[in-house]
């Protein structure tokens, strides 16, 4: 008599019904997951291999804003939420915690870290009075889990120009800082000249770390300015997209391609593209 293959772990009925929400993608999940009947690639899966696809995630959902491309936001924060419960369910199976003490923990988060909302302190604060009052609080949650120093909880995974944008604030916080933006721009020209003088006499490595502490200054003038360095990279990455296919366009429109262009030519393009743009053209 042949074996009985086992029966799912899961409700077939629960996945097919579109309207029980949140409960429906968990079981979705748990089905995936099922190591007799689920997805082999994912079942493979463990936190390091996925954390990568949750990171690319919450960038997809950034450049959904960025573009105003509101229809495509609805799926791109199901792909990050899909990541979330993905974690979650991998922490259930090992017996770490479940999606429900996730929502739960955040709730508490937000309950805690809102008084002038959820508790009896007063909500006519001003923005920098809430900024101020969030920071004390989450000082204090920091030191409940016996994170003392100044930098630390400040995520190592992290794009590194959006840590050193928070390893910079946090430092601000307790006067390591420069008072004036002038100070900063004058470090840029410090930073620079090094990386000038490393490029001509120093080792590859000893280059790379010079660059680096430019981009580390960068990122801190930013701040200054009261901007976040990654957002203003990820525009400037969206300009220069947007005005180099202006170029293509327009070899293009000559019956070329880049590769059967020069440098001197793109470049008269490029300002041309530019011109477009002032103009409305």
């Amino acid at each position: 008599m042949p074996d009985t293959p086992p029966l799912p772990s899961f409700d077939a009925t629960l996945i097919h019904d579109e309207s029980a929400g949140i409960e429906r993608l968990l079981e979705i999940m748990r089905a995936l997951r099922d190591p007799d009947k689920g997805c082999p690639w994912d079942i493979q899966q463990d936190f390091a291999s996925i954390a990568p696809y949750t990171i690319e995630e919450a960038y997809e959902v950034a450049d959904a804003i960025e573009r105003q491309a509101w229809d495509e936001l609805k799926g791109e924060l199901g792909d990050l939420l899909f990541q979330s419960v993905f974690h979650a369910q991998m922490a259930q199976e090992a017996g770490h915690f479940s999606f429900q003490d996730v929502v739960t923990t955040m709730s508490n988060k937000m309950v805690s870290r809102h008084p002038h909302v959820f508790g009896d302190e007063n909500r006519e604060k001003s923005a920098e009075q809430q900024t101020s009052d969030w920071e004390a609080i989450k000082a204090a949650e920091r030191a409940g889990k016996r994170e003392t120093g100044t930098l630390d909880g400040v995520a190592v995974g992290l794009p590194a120009l959006l840590r050193a944008y928070k390893l910079q604030k946090r430092a601000a916080r307790v006067g390591f800082d420069w008072p004036e933006t002038a100070q900063v721009i004058d470090k840029i020209k410090e930073e620079a000249a090094e990386l000038v003088e490393a490029r001509d006499q120093l080792t590859p490595d000893e280059v790379e770390e010079e660059f680096g502490d430019l981009m580390f200054v960068m990122a801190n003038l930013g701040r200054h300015l009261g901007l976040e360095p990654e957002a203003a990279l990820r525009r400037a990455n969206a300009k220069f997209i947007r005005r180099f296919e202006g170029v293509e366009a327009k070899l293009a429109a000559r019956g070329k391609k880049p590769e059967d262009s020069d440098l001197a030519e793109m470049d008269a393009l490029w300002d041309a593209v530019k011109a477009d743009e002032k103009t409305g053209a």
